[in-house]
């Protein structure tokens, strides 16, 4: 059987083994049911509500455990950064491990490593056992990071594909916002069970949900991919098209030598690594984590009596506005919220450094507070409605299926080395110069909208195929 790819006349050739032989279905595509789809990625979502748990977990314990375990400020401030190390580790390993495993086989065996973290941590005595639990959560949280929007990109139609996407950073948000608030109610060892809960419904629902429909052709495994591709668009729906245009795009790209981790500077990939890898650096470039991790000592800094008033009041202020995001993904497009975020987190990081910039030099002191509270909330809600999620939506959507482990590795080792950067950094920079540390944030974020404006494209109502088609330079077309 022959077709047309999106991206040109040549005709391509579909093994006999792998090719539609009857119509998957007989009716037509206004019989499709989604609700799969939405099953299936509300059961990978609980993996990036662990991935909230496990950032938000030092900050409203920090207190507890010190008293507890009797650790210095130096063993508390490696317990709460090492996180980011493992995450580090886990992003290394998440392509080869979601394309050897799948992406169910990823997110288990994901979800089995953070159970023993959070455990660990329960049961900890002493630093080591602490940090070794953290390493393996982070390990967890940084293929999670990965697998979750590479998942939900594969399943999803395209008409539902960012908004659905979106639920990746809404969990993590809500994972978030949930510890810095339970947390100050509870024990430490009670907030533990926050990032258990999770981890074993995500390992429960994977019993019920399908196999990404795209990497079971991948591997050859036919029969499972029609019948994933049926369940996932329901029994009435018509997926012959679909299911041939996945086809002819994986016998294309099974035509192409076994990627390695020097093609993805190759001409042919060299676009969709600097959109993926450019993205992540400006996601965190902008200080993003070290608002998050220290956001307390920001506010008392800022001159708040108190920085947990702050803290909530920017939990809260993320869900809606992450929310508003996923209905907006779609009808408004990818760049447009991309460069509204950058936008807002020029400003707010522009407002938040003259806050301090009035305070360091006695200028309306009394405006402080507000002006840093103000600066905060428009720099997180910016964040929530475009460069938080979206970055995660276009990685999953710009890397053909050959080059999607090496690719989302090289993108989520950029995410979390760059978040580790940041937080370390964080706490010297403001010793320097508080408000110059916000002036380099918003010089950041500018750049961030140049970069968006003139590389980003917009993958908006376009199949996966599509997008990767377009991101080709033109000879190769």
């Amino acid at each position: 059987m022959e077709g047309t790819t999106g991206d040109s006349e040549q005709k391509i050739s579909i093994p006999e083994d792998l090719a539609i032989k009857e119509p998957l279905c007989s009716k037509d595509r206004n019989g499709d049911s989604n609700w799969m789809v939405i099953f299936s990625t509300a059961v990978a979502v609980w993996g990036s509500f662990v991935f909230g748990v496990a950032v938000g977990f030092s900050s409203p314990t920090q207190a507890q455990i010190r008293e507890d375990l009797n650790l210095s400020v130096g063993e508390f401030s490696v317990f709460g950064s090492i996180v980011t190390l493992g995450a580090l580790v886990g992003a290394v390993a998440s392509g080869r491990i979601t394309d050897l495993l799948g992406r169910k086989g990823a997110m288990r065996s994901s979800a089995i490593v953070c159970i023993i973290g959070w455990l660990t941590i329960y049961f900890s005595k002493g630093p080591i056992s602490l940090d070794t639990g953290r390493i393996c959560t982070g390990y967890g949280v940084g293929v999670f990071s990965y697998v979750v929007p590479v998942f939900i990109a594969e399943i999803a139609p395209k008409t539902l594909r960012g908004a659905l996407a979106t639920l990746n950073q809404l969990f993590i948000v809500i994972g978030l916002s949930m510890t810095y608030i339970i947390g100050t109610f509870i024990t430490w060892r009670m907030l533990v069970l926050t990032g258990l809960i999770p981890c074993i419904i995500l390992l429960m629902g994977l019993i019920f949900i399908p196999e990404s429909p795209r990497w079971l052709t991948k591997v050859g495994r036919q029969n499972e991919f029609e019948n994933s591709l049926r369940k996932l668009r329901g029994k009435d729906a018509d997926v012959t098209e679909e299911a041939t245009e996945i086809l002819e795009y994986i016998a294309t790209i099974d035509s192409l030598p076994k990627a390695r981790i020097q093609d993805a500077f190759h001409r042919q990939y060299i676009r969709p690594v600097t959109v993926g890898v450019g993205l992540m650096f400006f996601q965190q470039a902008g200080g993003i984590n070290g608002i998050i991790f220290y956001a307390s000592e920001t506010f008392k800094s800022a001159g708040f009596a108190s920085g947990s008033l702050g803290t909530i009041l920017m939990g809260c202020f993320q869900v809606p506005l992450t929310i508003l995001a996923a209905v907006l993904m779609d009808r408004s497009g990818r760049r447009p919220l991309l460069m509204i975020s950058a936008s807002g987190l020029f400003l707010g990081s522009f407002i938040t450094a003259m806050s301090f910039f009035l305070k360091s030099h006695g200028i309306y002191p009394e405006l402080s507070p507000g002006l840093a509270l103000t600066g905060i909330l428009v720099y997180i809600g910016s964040f929530s409605i475009g460069m938080g999620a979206i970055p995660w939506v276009i990685m999953s959507e710009i890397f053909p299926i050959n080059m999607k482990g090496i690719g989302g590795s090289l993108v989520t080792i950029m995410n979390w080395f760059g978040s580790w950067a940041v937080s370390y950094s964080f706490n010297y920079l403001m010793s320097w110069n508080s408000y110059g540390t916000f002036f380099i944030y918003s010089s950041l974020c500018a750049l961030a909208l140049v970069f968006i404006y003139k590389v980003v494209p917009e993958t908006k109502g376009r199949t996966l195929e599509e997008i990767q088609a377009s991101m080709k330079p033109t000879s190769l077309k």
